[in-house]
This record gives structure tokens, sequence and C-alpha cells, in this order.
């Protein structure tokens, strides 16, 4: 039968897995597949699984509990196997890599930082700002350029927002990245312009999260920042 696998930890891991239960309808009894160091967390795999709410939060129980008590390397939701053999297989083929990963995640989570801000506010700025944005603005409502000033003024708009909110994602990178021991970003979606994930250790997380607070303060209303952690470090696995 498939099995579903939820997380890699060392063979010395406290595995602290009872009262818990897995994925599926009734919900699957969890138990480890074992190899040498390592050891997979598993379950039966419940035919047409799907992203349903209570699957997603039996998933990311089981990593909470097993994070609570050591270094996990947690795979993300509806990783599958053929068979427990199939999973031994792999650990004993792959021992060096994941446990140099589990010593590189050791004391750490994730931290999700997704920026955006106001459109309005960052036109008035740009207008504000910009000599020739402004003019353009300027003879665009007089009625006085030609018919192609209105895609001259987009183009420079946009130049100058991918510009600025470069500059901001830098920045603000920037300074929470003495705070993490690693950093990963990903392409922002909407109307976020940052959209990174950070590796920080236990016993800095207040310092970090304080530092983002203070960014956030900085930087005021117009901009939207959107903290989620302590993760699972599934990013840096």
């Amino acid at each position: 039968m498939a099995v579903y696998v939820y997380s890699i930890v060392a063979a010395t891991h406290p595995l602290r897995l009872d009262g818990l239960t897995g994925v599926g309808d009734p919900p699957a009894a969890l138990r480890t597949v074992d190899a040498g160091t390592l050891s997979a967390v598993v379950s039966d795999a419940p035919e047409g699984l799907r992203p349903k709410r209570r699957d997603l939060g039996a998933h990311q129980t089981v990593q909470e509990r097993l994070m609570a008590d050591g270094g996990i390397l947690p795979l993300r939701f509806g990783l599958t196997a053929p068979d427990d053999d199939a999973v031994r297989t792999v650990l004993e083929e792959r021992t060096e890599e994941y446990t140099e990963r589990l010593e590189a995640l050791e004391g750490c989570v994730e931290y999700n930082l997704k920026a955006s801000q106001d459109e309005e506010s960052l036109l008035r700025r740009i207008l504000l700002e910009s000599d020739e944005a402004r003019r353009l603005n300027d003879e665009i409502r007089s009625g006085r350029g030609g018919p192609d000033l209105p895609l001259a003024l987009g183009e420079l708009v946009a130049q100058e927002v991918r510009t600025r909110q470069e500059a901001l994602a830098a920045e603000i990178v920037g300074a929470l990245r003495p705070l993490a021991r690693d950093e990963l970003s990903s392409q922002p979606t909407g109307d976020d312009f940052l959209n990174v994930s950070f590796l920080v250790e236990r016993k800095g997380e207040e310092e970090f999260t304080t530092e983002e607070k203070r960014l956030a303060d900085e930087m005021g209303e117009e901009f939207g920042f959107r903290l989620n952690g302590p993760l699972p470090p599934y990013s840096f696995v």
C-alpha cells in the first residue's frame, strides 16, 4: 500500500507521536520507517487525497510536534511513496545529504515575509518626485500632448515602480539578513513586491520579529507587512 511521508528526522529524535493521527478519513495511524541514523514519519496514504482543511491541519500538526523536540526535514503536503521499502531505500541512499540538511536546520524555524505598497500612494509619490513623470502628466491633463504621451507615461511609471520596489525589497531583506541563518526569495504575486523566507534560529526569534515590526512601523501605513511564522522550515529542505 502507498505510504504518505510527513517528515524525516534523526533516529535519535524523541518521536512523541502519542495522540496524533495523520491524513485521511478516518485519520491514519502514524508510524516510522527506520534506516540507520534516520527515520521517516509516515502513515498509510488514503486514496484520492486532496488538500482539505482537516488533512492540511493534520499534516501541519505532525510537523509542529516533531519540530518542538528537535530538527526535522518537513516534507510538503501530498508526498507519497509506493511502500515502506521505497522510503527506506531513499533514506539509505541519501543518508549523508539528509543528515547535512538536518544539521543545517537544527534549532531553526522559518518565517515568511510578504510586503505590499498602496498603489495610489506610490503613484502620487512618483508624480511628486519624478520631473519627467510630472511633465508628461501635466501635458496629458492640459490636452496639449499627442496620443503617444499616455503610453510614454505608463512605461515611465511602470519602470519607476519596479526600480523603487526592488530597492525597497533589498533594503528590507538587508535589514533582516543579519538576524537569519539563511534566506530564500520567491516571486511576489498580486500586489506584493516582496516574498521572502528566512531561516531563523529559535534563540533569535524575538530579535528577528522585533526588527521586522520596527521596519514596518518605520515605513508607515502605506506599506503592508505580513509575517507568517514560526513555521517548519519547508523552504530550506
